[in-house]
């Protein structure tokens, strides 16, 4: 078991295809813990191990990978880039007390890159950048740091620097602070002597982190400004206060394909980032409801936070991080969710897709436990004497939505077992059966996102599902009173059926129940039948006159009517009423009605004109315009619903993923004459 102080837990952050799992390959190499690297291409890496993510070549889940170097664990949290699967990067955000930010020499400061800067700034959570690829052809380090720079000011530091030949190839890297130069032969990292030409670089910039260093501390100023050296532990030990306190962020470089800068990578990992009591406080709730600081403590009383959860046909591991005490395989904790308790059980370490049984898990590790069929992500597990909630996972709320159904009838239960299973492991979609359009509603982050549930679904439950686009609850009205005449007659032999009813139906403001009410005078129909006329009427306004759709913002009036003193029952009236319902809604003026949702769009203001355009091709309207506090504009708008079902898409292409929105249900609204046709013959088509 590692003590706290010798443990790191680090998520590895940016862009899709920036080089992540390359980096944690060459890492895992470096220590031994793999005798080859394998390549996202050939699907033989640790992390992606997922069948999905071997046959896209893409990162889909958080894989953990731990390092041991220099007597220090270190828990590599390799997250993906893919926006579409934002949902396991705030996983590992989670676990994590710290980041390294990877973006390609090639590809410079990307989207994915300044989200992942944000994710961390909203965290207030220590990160090295890490610039990837810098031996590749077209890579330019210097335009990257430069970019950096630029974005972020001086807090952007450089310790690790690359060193060029006279054909502009990066052959090694040199160590700033030791003023030290390497290059790798063979996969083995080589010391050779620093370049001439290299030496004022180094002069400066190590100049530039002992003022760096200086600042964090009044005492190191004052010797700054006296021209004295700072010794190499004074060194370290400012700059890891700088990196704690935010007040800088290391850049290191190099390459996951030949492993040049993985060694001194790890160096700064051990030497610069907190190790998990120096991380992150985390919010706790306690038993009665009040909001306090949970410490991260070895000798606090143990507890642990389920931050994901693998379930597959195989079976189901719970990952966790101990925040405080240690944990036995026999440890008995309190689920704070459920209330029930829970004996923990097989304990394991998990390197990709690799379970090692363990014993005991010390506080600020990460491992799994299995089998524990009632705990999701999100929980808290604790000791009964300190029975606590941690702050939920914050998910992004899932804003693409298409209906999910199975290819062979009958399999609807199967499909529906299988996403719920899936949802364990993926808490950010979510499904909804909907009652309204009789359809399953299935919600992600995008079309990548749910059609990796679709193919899951098939690998794992061996069923075949299709997505279609899901169906509008339109609702229809009447613009104009009418009075209709009902009667239902019928003789059978016996007794038979009487009802007879007039009915006034008259239009509504914003009303969705039917309104009933009775004018007859002079007992024409018996009191106890006026039940039966409001049940007819009830069950008729489920199907408009128009295209099926319920009937809101009605009111409907018995006025008068007769009766057969033996023929007449409670189905006679019933019927009548449906009867004086159709022969009425016909000559009434309907109309469709669509619901209208209120969308607000934060985008960088260099996209305001493309989203304005966009949202007047999709029936806009646009309310107002309000800048947020980080350099974007928040628009607001009203738009039909049944113009947004790729809107997630279309914004992301717009915006270059830089764009988001919310959109929540307002009201109903009618629907343009011209677009009333083709949802009639649409809806009439479906039946």
């Amino acid at each position: 078991m590692y003590t706290v102080n010798a443990i790191r837990n680090i998520c590895l952050l940016g862009h899709s295809g920036s080089g992540k799992t390359a980096l944690a390959e060459s890492l895992l190499y470096m220590t031994g813990a793999i005798d080859r690297m394998g390549k996202n291409a050939d699907g033989n890496t640790v992390c992606d191990y997922d069948p999905e993510e071997i046959r896209r070549n893409i990162s889909i889940s958080t894989a953990v990978v731990p390092l041991e170097y220099k007597n220090t664990k270190i828990n590599l949290l390799d997250a993906p880039g893919g926006f579409d699967f934002s949902g396991a990067v705030m996983e590992a955000l989670r676990a994590a007390d710290a980041a390294i930010l990877v973006c390609s020499a090639k590809d410079g400061i990307t989207v994915g890159f300044e989200k992942a800067w944000k994710y961390c700034e909203e965290r207030n959570m220590p990160r090295f950048v890490y610039i990837s690829k810098v031996d590749e052809d077209n890579s330019d380090y210097n335009a990257t740091f430069e970019a950096l720079r630029e974005k972020y000011g001086n807090k952007i530091a450089p310790v690790v620097v690359p060193i060029w030949n006279s054909a502009k190839k990066v052959t090694g890297i040199i160590d700033v602070l030791n003023k030290r130069a390497y290059e790798m032969q063979n996969l083995k990292r080589v010391e050779i002597a620093v370049p001439e030409d290299k030496v004022s670089v180094i002069e400066e910039f190590n100049d530039a982190l002992k003022e760096a260093v200086a600042e964090t501390d009044e005492e190191l100023m004052d010797r700054f400004f006296e021209g004295d050296d700072f010794t190499y532990r004074e060194m370290l030990d400012g700059l890891h206060t700088g990196v704690k306190e935010l007040s800088l962020f290391p850049v290191l470089c190099g390459s996951g394909v030949t492993c040049l800068g993985s060694l001194m990578l790890m160096d700064h990992i051990i030497n610069l980032l907190p190790n998990p009591e120096q991380g992150n406080y985390h919010k706790a709730t306690t038993a009665d409801g009040k909001t306090e600081e949970f410490v991260v403590s070895a000798g606090g009383v143990p507890s642990a936070f389920v931050w994901k959860t693998v379930s597959d046909q195989y079976g189901k591991y719970s990952y966790v991080k101990v925040l405080s005490g240690e944990i036995t395989s026999d440890t008995t904790l309190v689920n704070s969710r459920t209330g029930e308790t829970e004996k923990l059980g097989r304990m394991y370490t998990m390197c990709g897709k690799k379970a090692t049984e363990v014993k005991v898990l010390g506080c600020g590790d990460i491992g799994a436990f299995g089998k524990l069929d009632k705990v999701k992500t999100g929980d808290t597990l604790c000791d009964p004497r300190k029975v606590v909630s941690l702050k939920q996972i914050p998910y992004a709320e899932p804003c693409y939505s298409v209906a999910i159904a199975p290819k062979t009838k009958g399999q609807e239960e199967k499909v529906g077992t299988g996403l719920n299973r899936l949802n364990e492991e993926d808490p950010s979609f979510t499904l909804v059966n909907n009652a309204e359009t009789h359809q399953l509603v299935l919600s992600g982050a995008g079309d990548q996102h749910l059609d990796v549930l679709v193919s899951k679904l098939k690998t794992r439950f061996g069923v075949d599902a299709v997505l279609s686009p899901a169906k509008i609850a339109y609702r229809e009205k009447i613009k104009k009173k009418v009075e209709a005449h009902g009667r239902h007659k019928k003789q059978t032999g016996g007794s038979g059926q009487f009802g007879d009813v007039w009915v006034r139906f008259e239009p509504q403001e914003e009303q969705d129940d039917v309104i009933f009410d009775v004018a007859v005078v002079g007992g024409a129909v018996p009191k106890n039948f006026n039940p039966a006329v409001e049940k007819g009427i009830q069950e008729a306004v489920q199907k408009g006159p128009l295209a099926g759709y319920p009937m809101v913002n009605l009111k409907a009036t018995l006025y008068d009517g007769s009766y057969h003193p033996v023929d007449s029952n409670e189905m006679a009236f019933k019927l009548a009423a449906i009867l004086a319902y159709k022969e009425a809604m016909p000559n009434a003026m309907p109309t469709l009605l669509e619901p209208v949702m209120a969308l607000a769009v934060t985008i960088p203001d260099s996209y305001m004109g493309d989203v304005i355009g966009d949202l007047n091709k999709r029936r806009g309207r646009v309310m107002g315009m309000n800048p947020d506090n980080e350099g974007n504009t928040v628009v607001e708008a009203e738009v039909p619903m049944a113009e947004m079902s790729s809107y997630a898409i279309d914004l992301r292409a717009m915006t270059q993923a830089r764009g988001s929105f919310t959109l929540t249900f307002q009201r109903y609204e009618e629907v343009p004459k011209q677009n009333q046709a083709k949802i009639i013959a649409d809806a009439k088509n479906d039946d």
